[in-house]
């Protein structure tokens, strides 16, 4: 890792993923609760980002750490989404002028739920965002094995515009090895019910470092992925975390992760896809340019549901977060048994104070392969990017960034230490969070 804001070294390209600044493993009880009227009322409304969160798999694969449950009664289904319509209702009450320019469900797996469920979750999104399904981009995660034809039917029509389908290896051994049961004819399909169903973008996500992975078998993946020319291709690192599949058993990653990372990408520019991050491959001809402008790291984000985070500029909340079965039916049953009022305030998050808001600026931007806007940067912050931060210097002096106009971008060699240069960019009170957190 980097070990010195001072005098980077690099020496495990692999520290953690960066995709959420601060992570939830930061977030404590807020006391006293916030309610949303105040959190919001000095926000721009008009660009959110609307997330639904359906904490529930078919099953949990061993490297997964994310806060769902496997294999739930089908009275805990019906719960739950009675529950989410009434959070919506209220959240939707607490920030009436909210409007919004994408939307997103995940988990957990969206298409895990049956015909009837997945139309009362569409229904429910409807109550909250009105016409903006037919309007914005809208994603929804799948597993091969729970997306059906009639289901993608559903969504097309609905207004989703994006499936997303985690495959992570073509190769039965390799998916043994994450302990993922999953047939490659049921890939296949959902790939098939994807394209007739016209969805414009098609994600695949893949995995490396998978115990027995080799060169070879992985770029078997790559090549297979390729085939079927998705607009979006995500290359994931494995990590081994605590309370997962893969954690109880001590195994570790594969230590050829870099030179699989190499390979893939290799391989994938070589296909015509653009780079857009460590993980993120894009066909060019995918451009989003007539959808509502949305920027992560100005616009905020409404969740709805259990695991499900929000955030504004200042204050980043969710429920709490586990990642053991106890954990999660511990928190579920919480969020169940919560009063209407009670999702009219924050109670469980973080606020960000000046430090926190320009490093998640910088994280969020930087490990791009568009790189860091200085301008816009100084029209957020009214202050310079080197003043507040000199320890990106060290990363120009070691060309792993390059200064360009009005621009600061990782190299090559910067944009594959992703994710070892995000979590060097971590503040040390987000840093001392994170450690003293207790995961369940």
């Amino acid at each position: 890792m980097i070990v010195s804001n001072r005098a980077p070294t690099v020496d495990d390209p692999y520290v953690g993923y960066s995709y959420a600044y601060p992570h939830k493993s930061a977030y404590r009880q807020l006391a006293p609760t916030i309610p949303l009227e105040t959190l919001w009322a000095n926000e721009q409304l008009g660009s959110l980002f609307l997330y639904l969160h359906i904490p529930f798999c078919e099953y949990r694969c061993g490297f997964c750490n994310l806060f769902t449950l496997a294999r739930p009664d089908e009275d805990l289904v019906a719960q739950y989404l009675r529950q989410l319509r009434i959070e919506a209702a209220q959240v939707r009450d607490a920030i009436p002028d909210a409007t919004f320019a994408r939307v997103a469900l995940g988990g957990g797996t969206p298409t895990f739920l049956n015909d009837r469920e997945l139309a009362e979750l569409l229904d429910i999104v409807s109550a909250v965002a009105g016409s903006a399904p037919q309007m914005v981009p809208v994603s929804c995660e799948a597993s091969p094995a729970t997306l059906t034809a009639e289901k993608a039917g559903m969504l097309r029509a609905w207004g989703v515009d994006r499936i997303s389908i985690g495959v992570q290896s073509f190769i039965d051994a390799e998916l043994g090895a994450l302990g993922r049961p999953q047939d490659r004819g049921d890939v296949r399909r959902a790939i098939e019910i994807v394209r007739l169903e016209g969805f414009p973008v098609l994600n695949v996500d893949l995995i490396f470092g998978v115990e027995g992975q080799t060169t070879n078998s992985w770029l078997t993946s790559v090549n297979e992925t390729i085939e079927h020319r998705p607009e979006e291709i995500y290359l994931y690192p494995l990590y081994v975390r605590e309370h997962t599949g893969l954690g109880s058993t001590a195994k570790e990653p594969n230590q050829e992760r870099l030179d699989a990372y190499r390979s893939a990408r290799a391989r994938l520019l070589d296909a015509g896809y653009l780079q857009r991050s460590l993980r993120m491959f894009q066909l060019p001809e995918h451009v989003e340019s007539s959808d509502p402008v949305y920027c992560c790291q100005s616009d905020g984000m409404v969740g709805l549901g259990c695991g499900a985070r929000s955030y504004t500029k200042s204050v980043h909340y969710s429920t709490e977060f586990a990642v053991g079965r106890q954990g999660v039916r511990s928190i579920l049953a919480d969020y169940l048994a919560r009063q209407p009022d009670a999702f009219r305030s924050a109670s469980h998050g973080i606020v960000l104070d000046g430090e926190d808001q320009r490093r998640r600026f910088t994280i969020q931007s930087i490990l791009q392969a568009d790189g860091l806007s200085l301008h816009e940067y100084q029209a957020r912050f009214a202050s310079n990017l080197f003043d507040d931060l000199p320890e990106l210097q060290c990363l120009i002096e070691r060309e792993l960034a390059v200064p360009a106009v009005d621009r600061i971008r990782l190299t090559d060699a910067g944009l594959e230490l992703s994710d070892a240069i995000g979590p060097w960019l971590y503040s040390s009170r987000v840093r001392r969070l994170m450690e003293s957190f207790q995961c369940h």
